[in-house]
């Protein structure tokens, strides 16, 4: 049996809020707890997830609520809906954030205290992990990418020092690339965030595809939600923030409700520090595009 889920949703009331879902409406991913007690018996609440464990922790914990699982990147979406034999939707929420459950887990590497391998996979049966592509990329490929999915301004110092370490031995570690970027910056005591964040992040970004990921669906998804219904994204760093922004005001198929973007407060920052960089963006779906 899998351990207890250590996740706490981030912007959870206002999520809800912003959805406008009401018993029996159908809804994708999400808040999926909250959201299945939200929409009772006669409504449905369709989770995907890259992460095998993670549907498994969740298998465990839904009990009868009305929720149908699917293995599956959120690009996948309508193939899901296919498979389900539903046309459209009422609402459709993608969290873009890592959960509390795979920061924990020490064989996946998410963690800069993590001894375990440099793998940073949502979905570990597919595609190439963060120690492998460290290893065999060179080093002006590995800046560019720190630099690019990071926004590391250190991108081309911290990539000559991994050269430098994988000629002596493999780097594979969690620990150690975050000890090594930790090395490269002079300051570390007086930065706000650990020094190996932005870099974790654009190796996970990178193996994961995720920006990739994220087009792809913000094109895709608009066409499968009712009209009136809601397309919800929370995001948790600038680049993922802003193409849902640019997504959502150039898509003929979406208006933008009034209100600007939604961070969380004081409260919830000081309950789950994970939340503070949270972002959530709302568009509703036009009735002028639809078939």
């Amino acid at each position: 049996m899998k351990p207890p889920t250590l996740h706490v949703p981030v912007l959870l009331d206002e999520t809800l809020e912003s959805l406008s879902i009401r018993e029996g409406s159908v809804v994708v991913d999400g808040h999926t707890l909250a959201i299945a007690e939200r929409v009772g018996t006669t409504g449905l609440v369709i989770s995907l997830d890259r992460d095998v464990s993670a549907i498994d922790r969740f298998e465990e914990r839904r009990g009868d609520l009305p929720i149908r699982l699917a293995h599956a990147n959120f690009t996948h979406i309508p193939e899901v809906l296919d498979q389900l034999d539903i046309d459209r939707v009422d609402a459709v929420v993608l969290d873009l954030g890592l959960s509390s459950d795979q920061l924990a887990d020490d064989e996946r590497g998410f963690s800069f205290h993590s001894h375990g391998p440099l793998d940073l996979r949502f979905d570990t049966s597919e595609g190439e992990p963060a120690w492998r592509l460290l290893n065999r990329l060179s080093r002006d490929h590995i800046a560019d990418l720190l630099f690019t999915f990071g926004e590391e301004r250190l991108s081309r110092k911290i990539a000559a020092r991994i050269v430098r370490q994988r000629g002596e031995q493999p780097l594979q570690r969690a620990i150690d690339l975050a000890a090594l970027i930790t090395d490269v910056y002079p300051s570390f005591r007086r930065e706000k965030i650990h020094p190996a964040t932005r870099s974790f992040q654009a190796l996970r970004i990178a193996v994961n595809e995720e920006l990739q990921s994220l087009e792809i669906a913000l094109r895709r998804i608009p066409e499968r939600i009712r009209t009136g219904g809601r397309f919800c994204v929370i995001s948790f760093h600038s680049l993922e923030d802003r193409r849902a922004k640019h997504s959502f005001r150039d898509d003929a198929r979406l208006l933008l409700p009034a209100g600007h973007s939604i961070t969380a407060g004081e409260e919830e920052v000081n309950r789950n520090p994970r939340s503070r960089s949270a972002r959530l963006r709302t568009a509703e779906r036009s009735p002028f595009e639809e078939e």
